[in-house]
């Protein structure tokens, strides 16, 4: 016979009998009204069975009378378990505790991002986004729908086409779409296009206004290249000149490349450190002590804590601390040369404009000592070479 679910709310336990007259035992415990099942004998000759614990301290006189003795082997019912609860109350406190904390923090809104902004401040979508409600550490369960979030907050934000709320886990997003204002034009005096430096022209088209020059012509700084001036001496219109004049234009660049460089090499040496973070804050765990490496760098790795879709305000931090060396490596003449030029050529074209193309580059100079190569190099480059200037200025020449 099996246990029933009486036998287990009052508790019994599993014994084995030994030596003396098991047979007598059990005969005598049954004539007293003390239960006794699962009866069975072993291979060894023993005698197995399951007794209430009521009943178990009742089987004293019997084991005395017969010469057989007892051995519990297994426990169970409800007051073993209670017994097993109460001696692990922390742990149980501990886990509930742990349970309700995970649930708490999975509730707050821990950051807000606010994207799309250009002349709405941060400041001022978040001013108004509290009002609402929507700030960090605020609990989400007391938050309206994000589509009410997002129809007030764009009612309140003055310039913005649309508003959108987006919450994820304890994230929320707040997007802004600006209403687009047209640009204010400026009232623009009349003025010629003159040229910014002396250039032989290859490239003249003039939008409005009158062109003075031609293609393959010589012109100084200050010519007039489109003016703003139409029709003749005797009838005359102002205009704002506007176009594109290009032209060759001559650079001369002193260089001076050294002939060895240093190079930042990597050892394979490194340190792991690992951090626990929560709300931001990092607090260290492992790799205590000082740095053993004279230089080196440092990469993070950020890994946040998450439960199905929510995102968990706490985590762990990895920080790989990497040894890092400085080598000297001699460079030929040649690759020395090659690599100022192309600086030099990189800062020109930085200072004269994207649109701007190096013709041809020419070394008029050049000489080696004390481990750099000095250069004079004449740059020849088609840019633009058109500048305004007023025509009330023009007039007062």
């Amino acid at each position: 016979m099996n246990a029933t679910w009486l036998h287990w709310l009052r508790g019994f336990v599993s014994v084995r009998v030994r030596g003396g007259a098991s047979e007598k035992l059990v005969n005598g415990a049954l004539a007293k009204g003390l239960q006794l099942w699962s009866i069975r004998h072993t291979k060894e000759r023993e005698l197995v069975c399951h007794v209430l614990v009521s009943d178990f301290f009742r089987l004293r006189p019997l084991l005395k009378e017969t010469g057989c003795r007892v051995h519990v082997t297994s426990r169970q019912g409800l007051p073993f378990w209670l017994q097993r609860v109460r001696r692990r109350v922390f742990f149980a406190a501990g886990l509930v505790l742990f349970f309700i904390g995970m649930y708490l923090l999975s509730s707050l809104i821990w950051s807000i991002d606010v994207k799309g902004n250009n002349a709405l401040s941060e400041e001022q979508i978040m001013q108004v986004a509290k009002q609402e409600g929507l700030y960090p550490f605020q609990w989400s369960f007391r938050l309206d729908d994000t589509a009410v979030l997002s129809k007030r907050l764009a009612q309140k934000l003055p310039g913005a086409a649309w508003v959108g709320v987006e919450k994820r886990g304890t994230r929320i997003t707040i997007q802004v779409v600006e209403t687009e204002m047209p640009a204010k034009k400026d009232q623009l005096n009349p003025r010629h296009l003159v040229a910014s430096t002396d250039a032989v022209v290859t490239k003249i088209l003039a939008d409005v206004g009158k062109p003075l020059v031609k293609r393959n012509t010589r012109v100084k700084q200050g010519d007039i290249l489109i003016s703003g001036l139409l029709g003749d001496e005797t009838n005359s219109a102002p205009v704002v000149a506007k176009g594109v004049v290009k032209g060759i234009v001559w650079h001369e660049y002193e260089i001076a490349s050294p002939l060895e460089r240093t190079m930042k090499v990597y050892t394979g040496e490194k340190k792991v450190i690992w951090y626990g973070v929560l709300a931001g804050r990092a607090l260290k765990l492992t790799g205590f002590g000082k740095i053993p490496f004279a230089m080196y760098e440092s990469i993070k790795e950020e890994e946040k804590a998450a439960w199905r879709t929510l995102s968990l305000p706490f985590g762990r931090m990895k920080e790989t601390i990497l040894e890092v060396q400085m080598q000297r490596q001699t460079v030929s003449v040649e690759e020395a040369k090659a690599e100022g030029i192309q600086q030099a050529r990189a800062d020109l074209l930085a200072k004269v404009g994207p649109d701007a193309e190096v013709l041809a580059e020419n070394i008029l100079h050049e000489k080696t000592e004390n481990g750099k190569v000095y250069m004079k190099v004449l740059f020849e480059v088609d840019q633009s070479i058109a500048k305004e200037r007023p025509l009330v200025q023009m007039q007062g020449d």
